[in-house]
């Protein structure tokens, strides 16, 4: 499970900082990115980890993200659109996010989208150099959305 080059009929875990670029229409995510999103939606293959949602709201809190609106409305508009999928932590995310094979680093939030990218058979897309470094292990399959 490398980097991917080409997404095709891959299910996508979106970092918390691909989720909030593409709910603003960052220009800087790639067209390839773009068309795989618009294809997720037919078969519900976005998923959103609902550490994400708690990683927003810390943002949100810290002044570091600002939305336009109250954060709790903003998520659950953005997780009504249509092929979004909320992905619970389960016990079996939770442990396997502590047991990651190779180095990774200790980020708890990164941890836990690893390890749900991997449960969820999903690519995990995000501009973080540490997972995408980690993608080269083989053990989950990562995507920069800025490249492509």
């Amino acid at each position: 499970m490398p980097t991917v080059k080409k997404l095709e009929k891959h299910k996508l875990l979106l970092d918390t900082h691909i989720w909030i670029w593409l709910m603003q229409g960052n220009d800087n995510l790639s067209l390839d990115f773009r068309k795989a999103i618009d294809r997720c939606q037919a078969f519900e293959g976005i998923l959103i980890s609902s550490i994400s949602i708690w990683e927003i709201g810390m943002l949100v809190n810290k002044k570091k993200l600002i939305l336009g609106m109250e954060t709790l409305d903003w998520v659950n508009q953005t997780l009504e659109l249509p092929g979004v999928i909320l992905v619970p932590i389960s016990p079996r995310i939770a442990i396997q996010s502590t047991t990651l094979p190779g180095e990774v680093h200790g980020d708890p939030t990164d941890r836990i989208l690893i390890a749900t990218a991997h449960e969820e058979s999903a690519v995990l897309t995000t501009c973080d150099k540490k997972i995408l470094d980690y993608g080269n292990d083989s053990f989950v399959s990562v995507y920069n959305p800025l490249e492509g």
